[in-house]
């Protein structure tokens, strides 16, 4: 296909005549698909249906440790709910808490003990003129609510196909007291699916920063979210990089099992350093009694061990590699060649990331929503909701049906067409 910039002016008239004609046609249907939020599928959902079996008034609630699950105690999570997590996280039992159904209600948590309390020791972060954090871009638009409802500002560091530009973080972080953490999704990333590099994790756990408090935080969403059993990415582990480094201290991680089970009644957990740990339950004992224990026992017994959760995410991708592949096929079909678009084909996660030209995003998602198709809003993918280059735009392929997902992903390439060649016009 020829780039669209290098055809005539008339040639590129002629094209959207054609498009805008195929556009009505679809906009006369009155469809209404949803590709807004990596949500899972009802088909997805139902795979841990039998997770409702395993726990009925029969049950014994005891767990290992002889504690009785339907009743108080048990600050951290119960022994066996942690070796499950802490094996899906790679880390040792001994440095994982286990919370309740949402890490990202953990991530908030986090944040908000800081600002209010400080870390080890250090002043709180409400008492500070400055607080700064950094934000990989693009990147997960519910990490840049929380540091922005905190009133933490945000600067932009630039996603490369490795992971963040670590010379920008390393600058940052190694200079200016004033940065107290980083948000970071290394594994399949939301939304571009990158996973950093082995060096990229090495220069992360190696920083030597300004601020005693900075901390990492390091939100695995996509840690068995795997796309492809032959095909893989690997990421190396990070709390055991920071230990090697000399850094113990500095990162918190983040994992949960809302989209390998119920998004809604996962189960989330923390991994950090002993000290990190003692500290976090000194101040969760005020806050609750304990998780919610015959949840984390409902999961232990019906995923059993690590095992049974890699087998589980098979089934996951025996869904979701369609759906990927339908929306990558239908990109490179309509759209290869003509140099109006970029995009990246994950190993897994849950988001297809897409570079419009310059100036084009919100336009392109406000076509696509004519013709009864909701995306994510454009510029969602960076702090403050603003995409300096209105480019990049983020497709979740996993709640439509195929089918719904193949009109979908007719829609989009039309609406990124008639926008590029508007934007092309404009220069002719």
């Amino acid at each position: 296909m020829t780039a669209y910039k290098d055809l005539s002016k008339e040639e590129l008239l002629e094209i959207k005549s054609e498009l805008e004609a195929q556009f009505e046609e679809v906009k006369a249907k009155g469809l209404k698909l949803d590709m807004s939020r990596g949500k899972p599928s009802a088909e997805q959902l139902n795979l841990s249906m039998g997770m409702m079996d395993v726990l009925n008034s029969g049950a014994d609630l005891i767990c290992e440790d002889g504690v009785d699950c339907r009743n108080y105690g048990g600050l951290d999570g119960i022994r066996e709910a942690k070796q499950l997590l802490a094996d899906m996280m790679e880390v040792p039992r001994d440095n994982v808490i286990i919370f309740g159904n949402s890490s990202l209600n953990v991530m908030y948590d986090t944040v908000a003990r800081a600002m209010t309390h400080g870390i080890l020791g250090s002043t709180p972060w409400c008492k500070l003129d400055k607080v700064k954090f950094l934000c990989p871009v693009p990147g997960y638009d519910r990490h840049f609510a929380i540091t922005e409802f905190f009133g933490i500002e945000m600067i932009n560091i630039p996603m490369t196909p490795t992971g963040p530009d670590m010379d920008l973080v390393e600058k940052y972080v190694n200079e200016d007291p004033a940065v107290k953490g980083i948000w970071c999704v290394p594994k399949y990333s939301n939304p571009q699916g990158i996973t950093y590099s082995d060096e990229t994790v090495f220069r992360f756990a190696n920083l030597k920063p300004a601020a005693e408090d900075f901390r990492i935080f390091w939100d695995n969403a996509y840690c068995v979210h795997h796309l492809y059993e032959d095909k893989q990415d690997y990421l190396t582990e990070i709390l055991m990089e920071c230990k090697k480094a000399g850094n113990p201290d500095m990162v918190y991680k983040f994992a949960s099992t809302s989209k390998i089970c119920f998004p809604g009644s996962g189960v989330a957990a923390l991994a950090a350093s002993e000290a990190n740990l003692n500290e976090i339950r000194s101040m969760m004992q005020v806050q609750t009694i304990g998780h919610d224990k015959v949840n984390q026992l409902r999961h232990v017994r019906f995923f059993k061990d690590i095992h049974g959760i890699v087998e589980h995410m098979k089934k996951h991708a025996d869904i979701m590699r369609p759906k990927f592949e339908a929306v990558i096929n239908g990109l490179e079909k309509e759209l290869g060649g003509l140099e109006i678009g970029s995009w990246i084909k994950p190993l897994g996660g849950y988001f297809i990331s897409f570079d419009a030209l310059d100036g084009c995003a919100k336009a392109i998602v406000a076509k696509a929503k004519e013709a009864g198709l909701v995306m994510t809003g454009a510029g969602a993918t960076y702090p403050y909701g603003n995409d300096p280059h209105d480019s990049n735009i983020r497709i979740a392929p996993s709640y439509p049906t195929p089918e719904e997902l193949a009109v979908a992903t007719d829609i989009f390439v039309m609406s990124v067409k008639l926008v590029s060649i508007d934007k092309i016009l404009e220069s002719k």
